[in-house]
């Protein structure tokens, strides 16, 4: 299973960004192989749609599961048609919540937010 993480450093200790979209970085970690890797996000720049661009990135990338603090409709949209579960991460760093996911300790994120474009962030 592929999971991926906005991070806010290229750090397995890295904090989770609060800001899907416009995180930095994404963490894409495979628990079979226990294989990590950082792609920059490219979408943190954009004026908007960033969130829909981050999504495609994820969903590009194989992803099966996203843990974010937060999510915007349009990109949930992206996800779930690509069959990207997104889970809510817990306070802690990258590492801690894929520990806590594999624990079976995440919820499925339920509530997605109206997006922000044309809006100040």
């Amino acid at each position: 299973m592929r999971i991926a993480i906005p991070v806010d450093e290229q750090s397995m200790e890295s904090g989770v960004c609060p800001s899907f979209g416009r995180a930095p970085h994404f963490l894409f970690h495979n628990t079979v192989t226990e294989e990590t890797y950082y792609l920059d996000n490219s979408a943190v720049a954009s004026q908007g749609g960033a969130g829909i661009r981050a999504a495609q990135v994820i969903a590009d990338h194989g992803a099966n599961v996203l843990i974010t603090p937060r999510c915007g409709e349009n990109a949930e949209e992206v996800l779930r048609k690509s069959e990207v579960l997104i889970y809510k991460s817990i306070p802690g760093s990258a590492r801690q919540n894929i520990d806590a996911f594999i624990a079976e300790q995440l919820v499925l994120l339920s509530d997605f937010h109206p997006g922000f474009y044309g809006h100040e962030k």
